[in-house]
């Protein structure tokens, strides 16, 4: 298994469409300024945060369940910019989405500019054949609210592909999140 460079990236990117809208370069700097870095990077790809987001809240005091989730755990918001409460979260989806090849799979990483401020970005692996935007779930451990940008870096994602193809792919089980479109919750 290989980690994969910049220009393998482009490659599949701009050939197989594995990444929807993509940017081939780092950028730091639009019309709007300095923002946090997304594109492409030597080893990998930093994703953008889209501007849905779904804030946790307790006002129901419902217990958090995975096999029962209860929709109204959350509040939702349409915005270039999301404020996460103290010890709290929020989930939003990037701004890409993902085609993965069958012989590839990625690992996703938050950033160190959001780490540094104590604010976690976690994903778990693309799965080989799996397809989507990605869903973020995005943790804010200060006892201080936490902003986070939309259309800006938030995320990185490293591809390893493998020297064979996988058996059975994220898409040959009919896994339940195959071809997710926006902010996804939870499925039993």
């Amino acid at each position: 298994m290989s980690i994969k460079s910049d220009r393998w990236i482009r490659r599949m990117a701009l050939e197989h469409r594995m990444i929807e809208p993509f940017e081939p370069s780092q950028v730091r700097e639009t019309d709007k300024g300095r923002v946090i870095s997304y594109g492409t990077s030597s080893y990998g790809y930093d994703v953008r945060c889209a501007d849905e987001f779904k804030i946790f809240t307790n006002i129901n005091s419902v217990i958090v369940d995975p096999k029962a989730f209860d929709t109204n755990s959350f509040v939702d918001l349409k915005a270039d910019v999301c404020i996460i409460p103290p010890n709290s979260f929020a989930l939003a989806r990037t701004v890409e989405y993902f085609r993965i090849p069958r012989n590839v799979l990625c690992i996703c990483m938050g950033k160190s500019t959001f780490a540094r401020c104590g604010i976690i970005v976690n994903v778990t692996p693309l799965e080989p054949e799996w397809e989507g935007h990605i869903t973020l779930e995005i943790s804010n451990t200060t006892p201080l609210p936490a902003k986070v940008y939309a259309h800006e870096g938030i995320a990185q994602i490293l591809f390893l592909e493998s020297d064979e193809v996988c058996e059975v792919s994220y898409q040959d089980r009919g896994g339940k999140y195959q071809g997710q479109r926006g902010v996804t919750l939870p499925r039993p």
